[in-house]
């Protein structure tokens, strides 16, 4: 098999472009395979469309009680460890934050280190680094390993030996730029996104060939066309063409160049349309009276062709975004019937408050309604425009600058913030880990120094009104556009969810706890307290017969920067370091992979 599978590759390298490009789906049927394997968990959300369900059964809700701690091991850096670990016959790799060290793991021999790399990185990218040290996880593809490193080099690494095949910068971090998100293997490419909104950073998805890390193509999130890899004609906002040069005409002079629109996040894919999924960051600066316009294409969601990079369609939440928030967080391809229709949907759950529902063929907008009732910054979506209908007085810029706006709902981490959601095939719902926060916030003004902070607002959160908790994980319907059920909890769910056709979903509480939920009623069914706040993933796999849950622990992230970084001042962290002062009342760092089973 892997002589016939290095004869394909060596002849689709050789032959005419078309052959080339038939062989690149080849090139890619290995990572496909593995997909369908559920004994495996090959990607940070578990397939291409990122449902992050499995369809492992050994574990439900019957014996779900009787989890215990199979085995762990300890990464050694403290800081936040968002993401997760891969699985692949017999062997589990997994990462940390900075300084960004991969293990390999041998799961038939104790976990043995069959391998680690460690990269020479200059600590100069830490204070550059928005919202702590974090990495969001690994990309498997072509016999290789992929990582985005904190200094945007994104790195090959031979599956087998660690040895490292290749390496490329993707940006630069003395102006600001960084790398925080997983990668993604489509056929023989490898996507990457770049961070650094806040530096004033024009974001950029760019394919990279997985042979030897030669740039295929990179869209910007905004700029002129030949930038943004967007055809006036063709690419459709809604239905409608984008005209030209869109990233640009709705921006002041040539603030586009220092515009945001960062891609921090998730990627999804879907092999028969072809498309490759993701959202854009806030735009610079986050005084919105220095930047009039929408602002085009920040805060919006690209519908991209997997192979040349050019939009199909796109979506902007957030015209003019007042608040920071983010559009980044993933897309979740089902195939479902919505307002009695079987579409090909895409489900988003923005940092905006708002849950949408997207035709992902060509970008018609479905549903968009709150799932947190506290949202007050808009009152709906005008389902014909798609532009959120804002309230005056949670408008940062109507209220004018050095003015503080108070009680705006969410806050700027969002109703839910990058850590992703999961779907139930099963029960046809979504589980959503969420916050439950507020902030006020006062925009000021603010120049651009390349490399230097670029973020021009002052901000305070603390819980939603009606409650003290800071946070809750809820089931979604995506057709009604309603909360099935909602569980409240102390701090917010900054662990992504994970659900299974054992009828169980699992997520991670910042105060630690492992826990594990009935899929229709949301009935607490386990927990267990790991050795520190959770803000990674949680997997599973079956190994030996047995099937594992999996979760990395490790305190940080936006949530959690006060502890991570030593912050005290209540402003401090962009305004998070108040409202979760007292999470240091119920654990500590740490940087520890917890991998339970079920006992005999």
């Amino acid at each position: 098999m892997v002589k016939a599978k290095r004869k394909v590759m060596a002849i689709c390298f050789t032959a005419s472009a078309m052959l080339a490009s038939a062989g690149a789906a080849t090139a890619n049927s290995e990572l496909q395979k593995l997909q369908q394997n559920a004994n495996n968990w090959v990607m940070p959300n578990g397939d291409y469309a990122s449902t992050r369900f499995s369809e492992l059964d050994q574990i439900n809700t019957k014996n779900v009680k009787k989890l215990k701690v199979a085995w762990t091991f300890s990464t050694g850096v403290l800081r936040g460890h968002e993401g997760g670990p891969l699985v692949m016959d017999g062997v589990m790799y997994i990462h940390s934050p900075f300084p960004n060290k991969v293990f390999a793991l041998d799961l038939n021999d104790n976990g043995k280190i069959i391998w680690k790399y460690e990269p020479k990185q200059d600590t100069s990218v830490i204070p550059v680094m928005c919202c702590d040290t974090v990495n969001r996880g690994l990309a498997y593809g072509d016999g290789k390993i992929f990582l985005s490193q904190a200094d945007t080099t994104l790195v090959a690494l031979d599956a087998k030996s660690g040895k490292v095949h290749w390496s490329v910068k993707n940006g630069d971090p003395k102006k600001g730029a960084t790398a925080t998100a997983a990668p993604m293997v489509v056929k023989d490419k490898v996507y990457v996104g770049i961070s650094g909104g806040e530096f004033g950073v024009r974001g950029h998805l760019t394919a990279y060939n997985t042979k030897d890390g030669s740039m295929a193509w990179r869209g910007y999130s905004m700029g002129p066309d030949s930038d943004t890899l967007l055809d006036p004609k063709m690419t459709t906002h809604l239905g409608t063409p984008v005209g030209k040069d869109s990233g640009t005409s709705t921006w002041k002079g040539d603030q586009w160049k220092i515009g945001g629109g960062t891609t921090w996040g998730w990627f999804s894919y879907d092999p028969d349309l072809n498309l490759v999924y993701y959202g854009s960051g806030n735009p610079s600066t986050w005084n919105p009276i220095q930047r009039p316009g929408d602002n085009r294409w920040s805060m919006t969601i690209f519908a991209r062709d997997a192979d040349t990079g050019m939009a199909k369609w796109l979506y902007q939440m957030t015209p003019h975004d007042e608040w920071d928030y983010d559009g980044i967080n993933e897309m979740i391809l089902v195939d479902k019937k919505i307002k009695g229709k079987m579409r090909k949907a895409l489900v988003h759950f923005d940092r905006n408050g708002f849950g949408y529902t997207l035709d992902r063929a060509n970008g018609e907008l479905l549903v968009a309604e709150k799932y947190d009732p506290t949202v007050n910054w808009a009152t709906h979506v005008d389902m014909k425009t798609g532009r959120p209908q804002v309230v005056s007085k949670y408008s940062t810029e109507q209220n004018g600058e050095d003015v503080n706006s108070t009680g705006i709902c969410p806050a700027a981490l969002g109703s839910k913030d990058q850590q992703p959601a999961s779907y139930s095939p099963r029960s046809g719902l979504f589980y959503v880990p969420t916050n439950h926060v507020c902030m006020d916030y006062e925009p000021f003004q603010v120049s651009y120094t390349a490399g230097q902070p670029y973020v021009g607002a002052t901000l305070s959160m603390y819980p939603a009104p009606g409650g003290t908790h800071l946070g809750n994980f809820i089931a979604w319907d995506a057709d009604k556009g309603k909360v099935v059920w909602s569980n409240p909890e102390p701090f917010s769910v900054w662990s992504g969810a994970l659900s299974t056709a054992g009828d169980v979903v699992f997520y991670g509480t910042l105060e630690g706890y492992l826990k594990a939920v009935d899929a229709a009623t949301g009935k607490e069914l386990y927990k267990f307290k790991t050795p520190s706040g959770i803000i990674g993933n949680v997997n599973t796999y079956m190994h030996g017969g047995k099937q594992y849950i999996a979760v990395l622990s490790g305190l940080g992230g936006w949530a959690g920067i006060g502890m991570a970084a030593g912050l005290t001042d209540p402003t401090a962290g962009l305004g998070a370091v108040g409202a979760y002062a007292s999470l240091s009342d119920y654990t500590q760092l740490g940087g520890t992979l917890t991998v339970f089973e079920l006992a005999e």
